[in-house]
């Protein structure tokens, strides 16, 4: 047994123990473990295999960095995969598994891709599976696919709770070790609103891990006093086990916090994850910093670690990784680590530094190899030992775990997130923050800075700066003096030549140097295209690790400063973030906002069947008792709707009141058709058109009085509309004086349809509603029987006589129910959207099933509403190209098929008779189809080339997935009424 528990020491607490298991082997730890320092402690040194090679994977990290411990964690339903062992709050009854291979962990048959890793080195997947073509949908696809990922989603529901707040303060403190502490400290006590986040389940950072002295206490106790006062301040929130993983806009940041991850059973009272969303005046980055890895052969052989890991399951946990233990270090931290181990009486069997000069004070006994460099770690699930190359001379070293460290690399991935690039500092060796302003400021080890007393001092610096830049100010807070602190400070060692194994940059993804090295010679030599390449810093810890080594080996290559080689974006999130925490409360029926109509009610009395339409509850149709099916009630209330009257609720189109003395010139500009000369008390059909003369909406556009205009758009784009409107004000036209306003939510809107459709309204309206009086494409507002004031508009969708009624949205099911008994002596019915789409096919109407992105207003016959006399309009330009114009575009036609027993379905295919299907055969598609009950047989609407030339002849419907193929008759898209007669009676 090389890891294991001391018999003393630590900042667990040893009277708690508490039981888990892991791949079925039940264990012990204590409270205030992570799951990581709890495996350690019962010599569980493999935990995981990798993802290419399923090498065996050890524990490497302390912290939110670790690329190899990941694990599932829990059972049934509340599975969840790919959480870092180093992370995970130890709880009693916590079940962990291994991923990623099989049958088990230390049997893995995937490990045999090792064997093959000659063949499968860098971009191997951009070379192989060309041959045979055959072979890639039923071999290769499949054996990808399952080889793909690391856990395993779980398949049965979540049966937690999630949630998401906002939160807003003046300070933002994200990271709680000395920096941030201090800076917190500061703030508090000159009255800020302050929020202290820090992802660890105890405050503290990486003091917890210190043996140093601070003003004559020990690191803990000094990080309890400073807790104890901000938690007496009540402008001050405390937020552990907190991960602040994005800065957005406006000094916004992104937090989720772990509620109750850290326990067996959660309440249902509570949630297990919350979002937040800080909004901060100022905020402050004491993130730290990570300790970066030695690039050598096998350094990825369980049991090696790195040395700040090392030192904190030492000094925290009371865990240390091995009884004979060897450090390789280029720095102080190694030194450090060495003295900590000594200092609990394990034997460190050697410091490799890799430096020819310099070096730390060692304890007694402890042998120094200087200039020597490990190229060889012994061993397959454990460290029996290293290779040490020094000056051509070769020695082997008998230890049971190595500890390494190649010097730190700052966090400072949030000040980057936002498109500021980080800057490389050859003192340092490593790459700092960006200046991006005093609402953000690094801190600590964040900014570059070591040392435990140098860090405490320059968070009370940056909480000052922060203060000052508000025109505030506050004292200075004592600063205790620091005894037993090490020199920090490393020479670069990118990569130790020699290595007889892989020596790997990435530990996830199975990057090593030599996949570097390939995509230098084969032109991926840009740090970017490097990445995507080798897939070096794609894993899930996003090469927190190696990302800095990758920079640092690619400018060895080229012979420049890692400073020209730069590093890969980075982009929220800082860890993963999960899917229960993005969505908070929208699940299943909440997972997005339901909009009902004003008239849902009415509905729903009515005996509605609703429809999901984007967020609406549409009535989709009207079922009487004895119907079978949804096709006999829509028949009937199409019948119903020719012969007699309906009703139909069409609150959900967007509407959108314009105002201003340009409001005329305004629509004259956005629309394709004219409206300059539009009437007060008229209404015009009118399209828009995006800048490439693609029909973006339609709609109808409302005169009500001489600068105000009420317009229309179809459900699905009234959002849309209503942004492209104020974009052309405020963008193309700012000079314009006109304003919008939505007021989709304010009318309740009914369609009133049929030849009896006047008999009804006129017994609920007091104006004369004749066909003199209120003539096609009238528009007034009425007085209702009872005094309510309204609009009334006539337009039809169905090419029947019909009329909107808008009312206030209160009044719109008390309106509807007196125009249905009103109705009654006249046989109305209520009737829903699929009967409205079928009156709207039999008129040859158009929806965006025909406005789909890719038509014109003459592709879909209404080149009349595309005015050649206006000087200008969006997309009048663009609308003359070739392409446009063309004579073979496809053009709106109607479809009747030969066999009237045949249904024609959207989304069918139209070939010429005898041609074979193909894309160079193809003539067309089916927009929209249905089975007319006025005509008594399928019809339907399509995109034709040249459709309006070949009316008359015969053309195949090819439908490949549903395996159907017949002949119909193209025809005009108009199959009822084509004068428009009843529009005008």
């Amino acid at each position: 047994m090389s890891a294991h528990r001391l018999s003393a020491g630590g900042l667990v607490d040893r009277s708690r123990s508490l039981g888990f298991s892991f791949d079925g082997l039940d264990l012990k730890g204590y409270e205030g473990d992570t799951l990581a320092s709890a495996l350690l402690a019962n010599d569980q040194l493999l935990v995981g295999r990798s993802f290419k090679y399923h090498r065996p994977r050890g524990i490497v990290t302390a912290g939110s960095a670790e690329p190899n411990a990941l694990v599932m964690i829990g059972k049934g339903a509340r599975t969840e995969p790919n959480t870092r062992a180093t992370v995970a709050e130890l709880y009693n009854g916590l079940v962990a598994t291994s991923q990623n291979r099989w049958p088990s962990l230390k049997y893995d048959i995937g490990s045999l891709n090792s064997l093959l890793s000659p063949f499968l080195g860098a971009g191997f997947y951009y070379k192989t599976f060309m041959w045979p073509a055959a072979f890639w949908e039923k071999v290769y696809e499949p054996f990808i696919r399952r080889a793909a990922g690391l856990g395993k989603a779980v398949m049965e529901a979540d049966p937690d709770r999630y949630e998401k707040a906002w939160a807003h303060c003046d300070l933002l403190v994200v990271g709680a070790g000395p920096s941030g502490l201090m800076a917190a400290l500061t703030a508090a006590r000159a009255g800020l609103r302050v929020i202290l986040a820090d992802e660890g389940f105890r405050f503290g950072g990486s003091l917890l891990s210190e043996r140093a002295s601070i003003g004559g206490a020990a690191p803990s106790a000094f990080v309890e006093a400073i807790l104890s006062e901000l938690a007496g301040f009540p402008w001050v929130t405390l937020m552990p086990r907190t991960t602040v993983f994005g800065w957005y806009d406006d000094n916004v940041f992104g937090a989720v916090e772990k509620v109750q991850k850290h326990i067996a059973l959660p309440s249902p009272d509570l949630p297990v994850e919350r979002l937040w969303r800080i909004v901060a005046r100022r905020a402050i980055m004491a993130t730290g910093a990570e300790e970066r890895p030695l690039v050598f052969g096998g350094n990825d052989r369980p049991g090696v670690m790195m040395a700040g890991a090392g030192r904190t399951y030492l000094n925290r946990y009371g865990v240390s990784i091995g009884r004979k233990v060897a450090v390789f270090t280029n720095g102080g931290s190694g030194y450090q680590a060495a003295r900590d181990l000594a200092g609990q009486g394990i034997d460190v069997v050697a410091v490799i530094d890799g430096r020819t000069g310099g070096g730390d004070t060692l304890p007694n006994g402890v042998r120094l190899i200087q200039g020597g460099g490990v190229v060889k770690v012994k061993g397959k699930h454990r460290v029996d030992g290293i290779l040490v190359e020094r000056s051509g001379f070769e020695e082997t070293i008998d230890c049971d775990a190595l500890l390494m460290s190649g010097g730190w690399s700052p966090v400072i991935h949030l000040a980057c997130q936002r498109g500021a690039k980080p800057v490389w500092s050859d003192e340092k060796q490593a790459f700092l923050a960006p200046d991006v302003g005093p609402q953000f400021l690094p801190a600590g080890s964040a900014s570059g800075i070591t040392g435990i007393g140098a860090c405490l001092r320059d968070g009370v610096a940056k909480a000052l700066s922060a203060l000052a830049s508000l025109d505030l100010t506050a004292t200075s807070p004592y600063v205790p003096d620091v005894e037993g602190e090490y020199d920090a400070s490393f020479a670069p060692l990118w990569y130790v030549p020699g290595a007889r194994d892989k020596a790997f940059v990435d530990f996830q993804n199975d990057v090593h140097v030599k996949d570097l090295g390939l995509a230098q010679r084969e032109g991926f030599g840009h740090i970017e295209h490097t990445k995507r390449y080798t897939t070096s810093g794609m894993a899930t810890d996003q090469g927190k690790l190696g990302n800095v080594n990758a920079t640092g080996i690619i400018a060895g290559m080229k012979g420049v400063s890692p400073a020209e080689v730069g590093v890969t974006t980075f982009r929220p999130f800082y860890t993963p973030v999960s899917f229960g925490a993005m969505a908070g409360t929208s699940r299943g029926e909440h997972s997005r906002p339901v909009r009902r109509s004003p008239l849902h009610g009415w509905a729903k009395k009515n005996g509605a069947i609703f429809v999901e339409a984007g967020l609406w509850h549409r009535s989709s149709w009207f079922p009487r008792d004895g119907e079978k099916g949804w096709r006999q009630s829509v028949d009937r209330e199409v019948l119903n709707v020719r012969a007699n009257v309906g009703l139909c609720d069409v609150s959900t189109l967007g509407k959108i009141e314009v105002f201003g003395n340009d409001a005329a010139e305004f629509l004259n500009r956005i629309y394709s058709n004219a409206f300059l000369k539009l009437p007060v008390g008229r209404a015009r059909y009118g399209l828009m058109l995006r800048e490439d003369g693609i029909v973006y909406d339609d709609g109808t556009t409302s005169r009500l009085a001489e600068n105000h205009f009420f317009v229309t758009t179809t459900t699905a784009y009234a959002a849309e509309v209503m942004t492209h409107m104020e974009y052309c004000s405020q963008v193309l036209w700012p000079d314009l004086d006109v304003r919008f306003v939505s007021s989709s939510d304010q009318w309740a809107q009914m369609s009133l349809v049929g030849p009896k459709a006047r008999l009804v309204l006129q017994q609920v309206v007091e104006d004369d509603v004749s066909n003199e009086a209120f003539p096609f494409l009238a528009v007034r507002e009425v007085t209702l029987k009872g005094g309510l004031r309204a609009r009334l508009f006539r337009i039809s969708f169905s090419g029947e006589l019909a009329y909107e009624l808008a009312v206030p949205a209160g009044y719109g099911e008390a309106v509807a129910d007196a125009l249905m008994e009103a109705g009654k002596p006249h046989e109305i019915c209520a009737y829903g959207v699929e009967a409205l789409n079928v009156l709207r096919i039999e008129k040859g109407h158009v929806t965006h099933n025909e406005l789909n992105g890719s038509t014109t207003p003459d592709d879909v016959g209404l080149g009349k509403m595309f005015s050649v006399n206006k000087p200008d309009f969006i997309g009048k330009r663009l609308s003359s190209r070739f392409g446009l114009t063309a004579a073979d575009r496809l053009q709106l036609v109607g479809l009747k098929p030969v066999d009237r027993s045949k249904e024609i379905k959207a989304g069918a295919h139209l070939l010429k008779e005898g041609a074979a299907p193909s894309m160079t055969n193809d003539q067309g598609h089916v927009t929209s189809a249905c089975f007319s009950p006025a005509l008594g047989h399928p019809i339907a609407l399509a995109l034709l080339k040249s459709g309006r030339e070949r009316f008359g002849e015969k053309i195949v419907v090819w439908d490949k997935l549903r395996g159907e193929e017949f002949v119909a008759e193209v025809c005009s898209p108009v199959f009822i009424d084509p004068d428009s007669q009843k529009l005008h009676q």
